[in-house]
């Protein structure tokens, strides 16, 4: 057997590099294996995302007549994970009706989505991060998104709406039992006497205890809030993490998204109790949002104050306790808050950011704009809440500690993380789980807040609520 000399060897290679790069990306990626498919529906937009083991090329078009949108997928042939997409979506979802999917040409895939209503689809791909292969996302955003302040208002004044029925039903109600005439008695005939009514006993009433000497109650913060706040102090909620973004994820699996989202929404409901408050949220399910776009959505409502809810993690299972950050000027408080803070600034690459859509100027001086007040007093409601934290368990710091955290940034709003436990230990994930100690959690956050107003209350806004 011949071997060629190692000048010919060479030149062989460098022509076979050379069809190499004639072949193009497009034909490199035929046969790419879909690793994975998800739809994430929300009120905000929704989200399709196909994830697979090579970069993909798509081109999309919007048609109307009825409204769907076409979507071409380069190198990929028709596969069962593709077929998926079909029974993904659901029934509520507030912008797709249905998905289609066929093999449009030898090496082309075609996606029909059917819309409900008219979207501005953004496209865009993502590059591996954390526990993700490439990702091809399409955004469907409404092309008239919802006003989240008259959203607010609309709410507000439907709970009344429906507060008021209900103390309008109870009365009539109570009116219909006891209240009704009582029967007409039927004339005797002409002659006759009525029969005498029955002597009935009055009823033996026991003596009521006399109750023991009331002690003043201590003016609570419900009392204090009410006694000096005379507008609808607006609260934002921000669970952390949601849809593409997990957050942390716990020994035994209970993710971070998921468990923050639960206190959150409870969370709402104890401040929307309190007369004078209401509670507004980044997102109320599991879909995603970007840092700059929660302290957006916080800014648009005139919020008061913004709460950002997450579980920590951490590189050993030993750390425990909870903890409350502000946004710093200049350091971190500790190294611990700085890696705390690298880490959830890090959401925006694994949930996924299209940062072609992104008005960079504006996005940029929303995460540089800090300002002393806000953070004193940011500081001021982190220390009512750590106070209410230490009653429910153990702390991390025994203070509000501070680092560059992004979503903390909005130059004009008190702002505050709330990391609730440690969700990589083992002991913590479990309480995190329980439902008492996401009560206690609740009750802990809902008091602090309310200190803090009452102590600090809003001056007016320029558009009343």
């Amino acid at each position: 057997m011949t071997t060629a000399p190692p000048l010919r060897r060479r030149a062989v290679l460098r022509q076979f590099g050379s069809v190499v790069l004639l072949i193009g990306a497009g034909d490199l990626a035929y046969g790419a294996g879909i690793v994975a498919v998800r739809v994430w529906p929300a009120e905000d937009y929704t989200r399709v995302t196909i994830e697979s083991d090579q970069a993909l090329a798509a081109s999309h078009q919007l048609i109307t007549g009825p409204e769907r949108m076409v979507v071409d997928i380069d190198g990929l042939e028709l596969s069962p994970q593709l077929r998926e997409l079909v029974g993904k979506v659901r029934a509520d979802d507030p912008f797709i009706a249905g998905i289609r999917v066929g093999q449009y040409q030898p090496r082309v895939v075609r996606l029909v989505i059917d819309l409900k209503q008219s979207t501005a689809p953004q496209q865009f791909a993502l590059a591996p991060v954390a526990a993700y292969q490439h990702r091809l996302v399409f955004d469907l955003y409404p092309t008239q998104p919802v006003d989240p302040l008259l959203a607010l208002i609309r709410d507000k004044e439907q709970s009344e709406r429906e507060a008021a029925q209900s103390v309008q039903d109870a009365l009539g109600e109570f009116i219909g039992r006891v209240g009704a005439p009582p029967p007409v008695a039927e004339a005797p005939p002409p002659g006759t006497l009525p029969p005498a009514p029955a002597v009935v006993p009055p009823p033996v009433v026991a003596a009521a205890p006399m109750p023991p000497p009331a002690t003043p109650p201590a003016l609570g913060p419900r009392a204090e809030t009410q006694s000096k706040i005379d507008r609808l102090v607006v609260v934002a909620l921000d669970p952390g993490h949601g849809g593409e973004d997990p957050g942390a994820i716990g020994p035994s699996g209970l993710r971070e998204k998921d468990v923050v989202l639960a206190i959150a929404l409870q969370l709402r409901e104890r401040i929307n109790a309190v007369p004078g408050m209401r509670a507004f949220m980044t997102r109320d399910a599991d879909f995603f949002v970007p840092l700059h776009e929660r302290v957006n959505k916080a800014r648009r409502v005139q919020a008061d104050l913004f709460v950002s809810i997450h579980a920590d993690a951490f590189i050993t299972p030993k750390a425990r306790g909870a903890s409350v950050f502000a946004l710093s000027q200049g350091g971190a408080s500790s190294t611990a808050a700085r890696w705390m803070a690298n880490r959830e600034n890090a959401a925006d690459v694994v949930g996924g950011v299209n940062v072609r859509s992104a008005d960079a100027q504006v996005l940029r001086t929303m995460l540089d704009m800090s300002t002393h007040a806000q953070i004193k007093d940011s500081l001021r409601v982190g220390g009512e809440v750590l106070g209410e934290l230490d009653r429910v368990g153990r702390l991390h710091k025994p203070r509000v500690e501070q680092a560059g955290f992004a979503v903390l940034k909005a130059p004009d709003i008190p702002s505050i993380l709330v990391e609730t436990a440690f969700i990589s230990n083992p002991e913590e994930e479990a309480k995190l789980r329980s439902t008492a100690y996401q009560r206690e959690l609740v009750r802990a956050l809902s008091v602090g807040i309310q200190r803090y107003f009452a102590k600090n209350p809003p001056l007016a806004r320029q558009r009343q609520l």
